[in-house]
């Protein structure tokens, strides 16, 4: 099988940013541009898992399809990552999964470094927010406006994982992969990578923008020395599950990793 050529990655990488966080991206900066047309950014609030409809078992049904569709450039990533392996680009007799560190290989090990990213990138994340609340360049972030049901709670924790899988198998692993194919540095390849995370996040403001591009290169640094993006994906649901889950609970705004 013939090795594709970089012209030919590099589309590959715009369609799969275009069908994911790519296009996330757009339309966050968008969102923040219509917010700050409106009023002062301290004004404005940021919902995430909003209700899509006012019948319990249609909402359900919409949240579930949302979580495996967002899941397909996934599926799409690992597809490409396998065919660059089987022509010869990648690591020969190694799988996508094994590639990317995207397995149950070492559950201990992922387990810890995954709390303890959590802790490390949480607790500073929470003062970053009220800061920049007290500046006026975060909006509130309502992280839950679901309803509560009985399903409430296991949704919110799978679109947690949704969110940690999509965004740390694209982001992280896949980009750094392929921009290591086009020769980028290490350095610029982290960069970018952290700048595209805070970028999709704009739209809740400049505070959180920062502070994902900071979790970006802490996150996309450790990738490049473990080569297992395991523990960034259990970091990231253990944020965002305290987050979603938290505030279902107990009705407050918290900030987002």
């Amino acid at each position: 099988m013939l090795v594709p050529s970089r012209r030919r990655l590099r589309i590959e990488v715009w369609i799969v940013l275009g069908l994911s966080l790519g296009q996330s991206a757009v339309y966050s900066v968008v969102q923040l541009l219509d917010k700050m047309s409106r009023a002062p950014l301290a004004e404005g609030t940021s919902t995430l898992n909003q209700s899509r409809s006012s019948r319990e078992y249609f909402d359900l049904t919409y949240q579930l399809l949302d979580i495996v569709f967002a899941l397909v450039p996934v599926l799409l990533v690992i597809y490409f990552l396998t065919d660059q392996r089987q022509s010869g680009v990648g690591t020969h007799g190694s799988s996508a999964f094994q590639k990317l560190g995207f397995n149950f290989a070492r559950p201990g090990r992922d387990l810890l470094q995954g709390v303890g990213l959590a802790a490390l990138i949480g607790i500073p994340s929470l003062g970053l927010y009220a800061a920049g609340r007290a500046l006026g360049i975060t909006t509130a972030i309502i992280p839950s406006a679901l309803d509560a049901h009985w399903w409430t709670i296991p949704v919110l924790i799978l679109s947690a994982v949704r969110h940690a899988v999509v965004e740390e198998v694209i982001v992280v692993g896949y980009l750094l992969d392929r921009f290591g194919t086009f020769g980028w540095s290490v350095p610029l390849a982290i960069v970018t990578s952290s700048l595209l995370r805070g970028t999709y996040h704009l739209y809740q403001g400049l505070g959180p923008f920062i502070g994902n591009v900071v979790m970006g290169v802490v996150f996309a640094w450790l990738y490049t020395r473990t080569k297992r993006v395991m523990p960034l994906v259990i970091a990231h649901a253990l944020l965002d599950i305290v987050a979603f889950v938290g505030f279902s609970l107990f009705g407050r705004a918290v900030g987002l990793g």
